[in-house]
């Protein structure tokens, strides 16, 4: 069972790698300078590179910092698939954005990418002076997976008390793995994840079934969620995953969280890469203005 979970999580890597980096061409902004540099940091679970976005004007503080992290099932590993967002967010919020290029199942399991998540922000947070940003004005945010990750970012912080997030994105995130994805309907005959792709996503990413309700794997079936960072969480309408986001956004409201959270109709899974167009740009702005307001009060 193990190895044909690995088998098929790197049948789908290698399937959806390539077509995963395609953003729609009316949402690339090809009028936001790209001002990046590579760095790589040390974390528990192995080195991870990263790119550095830059905005676009400096001014003579340092400027506050945010941390991405790319979707794609905990298998593709393609952060290039955020590059539209990552510009966007440094020259409309006014920070430096961080996109993680953590490592990705079959060949690395849970509790690698969330070690190494956890690393990466931790260093981004205590090492501005060193990186022309300023760690203690700092956000963390992702896109499916990758919203899946920033969730247990915030839990560690908050556990640990090193650092406290001024922001959370939660964008389009899977939270609970441990139901049967056929169970988790969609508006639409059919949307953009299938049952069987997620179950060979989760197979790849979290082998063991006792692990896929652990609040790192999980967030939504954890009754502990006082104290964790503002959010901002978005679901699509017809999203297979928007019923999880949606409940996540009352659960943090109800264990008093400051959250914002978006609808938006008419859209699917992955919808702030692929369309439909206005949807993508209103909740790209989104995300950048309410990362702008969380960063510089």
């Amino acid at each position: 069972m193990a190895f044909s979970s690995r088998v098929q999580g790197r049948g789908i890597q290698l399937l959806l790698g390539r077509m995963m980096t395609r953003v729609h061409k009316d949402l690339r902004f090809t009028d936001v300078p790209k001002r990046t540099e590579t760095l790589r940091v040390e974390t528990g679970a192995g080195p991870v590179t990263c790119t550095v976005y830059r905005p676009p004007t400096t001014t003579g503080a340092p400027a506050p910092v945010y941390v991405n992290f790319h979707g794609g099932g905990f298998v593709v590993g393609r952060p290039e698939q955020d590059d539209h967002i990552c510009r966007y967010i440094a020259a409309t919020a006014g920070c430096v954005v961080i996109n993680v290029d953590y490592a990705v199942a079959p060949q690395r399991q849970f509790p690698v990418p969330v070690t190494q998540a956890y690393d990466a922000t931790e260093w981004v947070a205590e090492n501005g002076l060193e990186g022309g940003w300023d760690g203690s004005r700092l956000a963390v945010g992702g896109h499916s997976a990758g919203a899946n990750l920033t969730a247990a970012v915030c839990r560690l912080a908050r556990d640990r008390g090193t650092f406290a997030p001024r922001l959370q994105i939660i964008d389009s995130a899977p939270l609970d793995q441990l139901a049967d994805p056929a169970t988790k309907q969609s508006l639409i005959a059919k949307p953009l994840l299938s049952p069987q792709l997620m179950r060979i996503f989760t197979a790849a990413y979290v082998p063991d079934p006792a692990d896929r309700a652990h609040p790192f794997v999980s967030p939504a079936l954890s009754d502990d969620l006082a104290g964790l960072p503002p959010a901002l969480v978005i679901t699509a309408e017809n999203d297979r995953l928007r019923d999880e986001g949606d409940a996540y956004a009352k659960a943090l409201e109800a264990a008093g969280v400051p959250v914002t959270h978006r609808v938006f109709e008419g859209a699917d899974h992955y919808f702030t890469h692929t369309g439909p167009v206005p949807a993508a740009k209103q909740a790209i702005d989104l995300m950048a203005t309410t990362l702008r307001t969380a960063l510089n009060d």
